[in-house]
């Protein structure tokens, strides 16, 4: 493996052995919920793809290397730890040279996913373009990501904190297919609908594999996006989102809060507001996320053990 990649022993025995694996950010465990709820809720994660017959493989960078596969340890230094970098692509040789401990966002975590070879990986949901991105240009890495590195993202759609139409606008732009799992709408993170189509509705597992295995063995490199809405009984009621998160925008943009720092204070803020629901949605919903990412990764690597490998990305790109 490469210098600064580091796989669990698990993991790299499940893909040598072309068993499924799922990857996981740990942005979850350093920035996005309070302990002890952070470690409680990255266990569950795991629990969850194992459910389902597939391996767990939360990434974060520790000691100079990017781990691919975390023990109990190492999810309490990252829960715990009052100075963790979240990551991004960007970030990623800082915090390796640096010796940083970092949490990988969805960029970063797609990085590590396809330098190890898995194919699919699970998050709550991706980031995108922001409300008034027309003039402060604030576009996610998530977007840039998913245009040219080729993992299938398990997700509940994008944070609706975002602007949804321009997201879906510019993954379009950039070739990205976005799926929709058992839904024709593309769904908008708290709520199970935003009222924007999806480009293909799959009904299974077994879709989202054909179109993974069609578009990479094509050549096609960058990923696909296959949204997951969240579970109708925790899903929050969509005119009070929406109420919600247009506070806490007014809030953020009153205390001057900008870039890295956006999403987090919006997530806390919308907890607040909400009365704690909006986490309860938020900790359902990737679970749920994490449960197809393992069918999807399962019916994906039955798909490949019959056929020809994914292309690398070196073997592509010559």
């Amino acid at each position: 493996m490469h210098e600064y990649l580091s796989l669990a022993p698990e993991v790299a025995d499940a893909l040598a052995e072309h068993r499924p694996v799922v990857a996981l950010e740990s942005t979850v465990i350093a920035h996005g919920m309070p302990h002890p709820q952070n470690v409680e809720t990255a266990r569950a994660l795991e629990a969850a793809v194992r459910a389902e017959g597939a391996v767990p493989a939360t990434v974060a960078v520790l000691d100079g290397r990017i781990r691919v596969g975390l023990d109990d340890d190492d999810i309490d230094r990252l829960a715990t730890s009052k100075d963790v970098w979240k990551l991004s692509r960007r970030d990623l040789p800082v915090a390796l040279a640096t010796g940083a401990l970092g949490a990988t966002t969805v960029a970063a975590t797609m990085i590590a996913a396809e330098r190890a070879g898995i194919a699919v990986f699970a998050t709550g949901g991706i980031g995108g373009v922001h409300r008034g991105a027309e003039t402060t240009f604030d576009v996610s890495a998530d977007l840039d990501e998913l245009a040219r590195t080729s993992v299938c993202v398990v997700c509940a759609g994008a944070k609706s904190i975002l602007d949804l139409p321009k997201t879906l606008e510019y993954l379009e732009t950039r070739g990205v297919p976005v799926l929709g799992l058992g839904t024709d709408e593309f769904p908008a993170f708290y709520t199970r609908s935003s009222g924007l189509p999806v480009v293909r509705r799959c009904d299974a597992p077994d879709d989202v594999a054909r179109i993974m295995h069609a578009k990479w063995r094509l050549g096609l490199d960058g990923g696909i996006v296959a949204a997951n809405p969240i579970p109708e009984a925790d899903a929050l009621d969509a005119a009070e989102a929406e109420a919600a998160i247009a506070r806490a925008l007014a809030d953020a943009d009153g205390r001057g809060i900008a870039g890295k720092a956006v999403t987090p204070f919006l997530l806390a803020r919308m907890k607040e507001i909400t009365g704690g629901r909006s986490l309860t949605a938020n900790v359902a919903l990737i679970r749920n996320n994490a449960t197809m990412a393992a069918r999807i990764a399962a019916a994906y690597a039955a798909l490949t053990r019959t056929s020809a490998p994914r292309p690398t990305t070196n073997s592509r790109r010559g």
